[in-house]
């Protein structure tokens, strides 16, 4: 008899791996910016840090709780972070704001440098 659970062996495996791939990109991105890189697993703790990696003040986590408002402050969150460690926009963008799951991990693991946050 077929038993239909929802999620197959494979596809729990494969969410597993996804999910593990982008905390150790956000955790090694935390951490080469000087930041607890255990930060990544707490819930809105991260998006505290990530804040302060992007140098935007800490009440901006409010911000992100208003729908609409949230994608304009993701945008602008991901750009600060990229050009914090010496990036462009494009890859602020693209690469972490629209595909984070690659991008973090290519700056925690790649040889991106973390310069701190841009002179306003």
């Amino acid at each position: 008899m077929y038993e239909d659970s929802g999620m197959s062996t494979g596809s729990l495996i494969f969410s597993l791996a996804f999910a593990l791939l982008v905390i150790a990109g956000m955790w090694a991105t935390f951490s080469k910016a000087g930041k607890p890189g255990w930060a990544a697993i707490i819930p809105f703790y991260n998006i505290y840090v990530w804040l302060k990696v992007a140098g935007r003040p800490g009440w901006w986590l409010i911000l992100l709780l208003i729908p609409i408002v949230n994608f304009v402050i993701s945008i602008i969150v991901s750009l600060d972070v990229a050009k914090s460690f010496g990036k462009s926009g494009v890859f602020g963008f693209f690469g972490l704001w629209l595909f984070g799951f690659v991008g973090y991990p290519m700056l925690g693991f790649g040889s991106a440098q973390y310069r701190g946050p841009a002179a306003a």
